[in-house]
């Protein structure tokens, strides 16, 4: 799927991260690209950081189209990874350092990484995974818990002499990124995301965000391997704005506080347990958080009762709701703040950069108010998935991009999420949407988090089954209770006949829950 590279002399006028990187070392150099733990990082540092790693790859023979996988926490080694890999034309291969040996060795397998920055946060499977793929690669190690044979030392890269690499044009249509899905359900495809589809997602963010200058102080929390990451990343490289990354550690709603405060953070995406969690500290009050503009939130569903609940605690900031996924480089839709109150449980409207259509299966376009899948186009749908062309295919059939999202539109064009095709439960010939009964349950006041998936039955083919987490360990709840609770809110055929307790709901590292998980827990019950 790459592009072959042209003249150098064009490579001023590209429109993609690495041409801003040089602006900014240009324009503003002293000015903070990156925060991280106390430490700045400007612009022109981080250009000749990214200048001479790129060199250092170059000599180690990456180039144009290869594969640059990087198995590291949040940390500025990622982004100046990143940008050394795309630098030279070479594609960059976030990866999961949640996974295992097996799951780590597929990515690299199916990519052909030819070579690899690892830290210590996942040393012993990437050293397993390494052994167990059938191609040659370099290893490149920050910060590993233990002396890697073979393996080069990161910053030894960055302290090489040697020739400067050629200057290579890379097209806005070369891909940047091969962002491996989730893999919730079989093997994880790889999604090509190009220099293009990177700018439309920096337009979209901009937009949303209300970003007009290079004042803005952008807060990365998610893992930098997810596209959330990745995708609000992106317009800060392109305007200019501050970057601060916050270290990988298990979620502290007083460490983000803290950061928020300290920082002057001006906008943040956080997913919604997250967002739970900061609106139950008791800190907040005391802490001047008077910087932030924008609060953001995606990845999960977030139910009304948080909705209201975050309106309550940060007054001043605009709640703006992201929607979207990995092959739209992510964003689709938008709820700006001032609609967050008046369409509660909407994730918004298709941003400008993208055509949405709502349809039933066999492509016709449904009525306003029922429910149909959403198909995309538009610049930031990706190339397509790695060497995956039936995976492909079977994606952009009738010429969209299907999402395997089931939504229904109201009179104004806001979207409503009500499931996912794959987990829509059928009970008794009814399509029960898993995301309308979780929001209601969500309101219940013993729950903290809810996730309802289908359950065979002799009879009614499914029934739903709600997987509960209580906000009080020592409280009960019942399911006679719940269903009793629920009456006249939702209609009794989708009223959940069964209730688990459990302490925390399974989850993958973008905080989306593992359905598939629960399912399998219920065939073992």
């Amino acid at each position: 799927m790459a592009a072959d590279p042209v003249s150098a002399p064009l490579s001023w006028r590209r429109q993609h991260w690495n041409t801003h990187l040089e602006r900014h070392a240009f324009a503003v150099p002293d000015q903070a690209a990156l925060r991280f733990e106390g430490r700045t990082t400007t612009w022109r540092q981080l250009r000749d950081r990214v200048h001479r790693l790129a060199n250092a790859l170059a000599r180690r023979g990456v180039g144009f189209g290869d594969r640059v996988a990087l198995l590291t926490g949040n940390r500025p080694e990622f982004i100046e990874a990143m940008l050394a890999a795309t630098r030279l034309g070479a594609i960059a291969v976030p990866v999961n350092f949640r996974l295992t040996a097996p799951e780590i060795a597929y990515v690299l397998e199916n990519s052909e990484a030819k070579l690899m920055v690892a830290d210590g946060l996942a040393d012993r499977p990437a050293r397993q995974a390494v052994e167990q793929i059938g191609h040659d690669l370099t290893v490149v190690t920050v910060s590993p818990s233990e002396p890697w044979p073979q393996a080069e030392a990161y910053e030894d890269l960055i302290a090489e002499t040697g020739p400067d690499h050629d200057p290579v044009d890379v097209p806005e249509s070369s891909p940047a990124l091969i962002m491996y899905t989730s893999g919730t359900t079989g093997r994880p495809k790889g999604a090509v995301l190009s220099h293009q589809n990177l700018h439309a997602q920096a337009l979209t963010i901009i937009r949303a965000f209300g970003w007009v200058d290079d004042g803005e102080v952008n807060l990365v929390a998610s893992p930098l391997f997810h596209i959330g990451a990745i995708g609000s990343v992106v317009p800060a490289l392109l305007i200019g704005a501050t970057i601060v990354i916050a270290p990988t550690r298990p979620f502290d709603s007083g460490e983000i506080l803290d950061l928020l405060e300290g920082e002057k953070v001006t906008t943040v995406f956080l997913v919604p347990t997250q967002w739970q969690a900061l609106c139950d500290d008791p800190s907040v009050p005391k802490r001047d958080l008077s910087a932030l503009r924008v609060m953001s939130w995606g990845a999960a569903p977030a139910s009304d009762t948080l909705l209201r609940r975050m309106a309550e605690v940060f007054p001043h900031a605009s709640n703006v709701a992201l929607f979207g996924q990995t092959e739209m480089s992510p964003v689709t839709c938008v709820l700006q703040g001032k609609d967050a109150l008046r369409k509660l449980g909407s994730v918004g409207r298709p941003v400008p950069t993208v055509a949405a259509r709502i349809v039933d299966s066999d492509m016709n376009d449904v009525p306003v108010g029922e429910v149909g899948e959403i198909v995309y186009r538009g610049p930031s749908l990706m190339e397509g998935y790695w060497r995956n062309p039936e995976a492909t295919a079977e994606a952009f059939r009738g010429g969209w991009f299907h999402s395997g999202d089931l939504v229904r539109a109201d009179e104004e064009g806001f979207i409503y999420v009500v499931d996912r095709v794959k987990d829509m439960i059928i009970s008794g010939g009814e399509n029960i949407y898993c995301a309308e009964v979780e929001n209601v349950l969500a309101g219940h006041p013993a729950i903290a988090e809810v996730s309802v998936v289908g359950r065979p039955h002799p009879h009614w083919g499914e029934t739903p089954v709600a997987f509960v987490v209580l906000r009080d360990p020592q409280t009960t709840l019942t399911i006679e209770e719940l269903r009793e609770w629920a009456s006249g809110k939702l209609a009794r055929y989708k009223l959940p006949t069964s209730l688990e307790i459990i302490d925390v709901l399974p989850r993958n590292a973008s905080g989306k829950v593992l359905k598939p998980v629960l399912r399998e827990r219920l065939t073992k019950s």
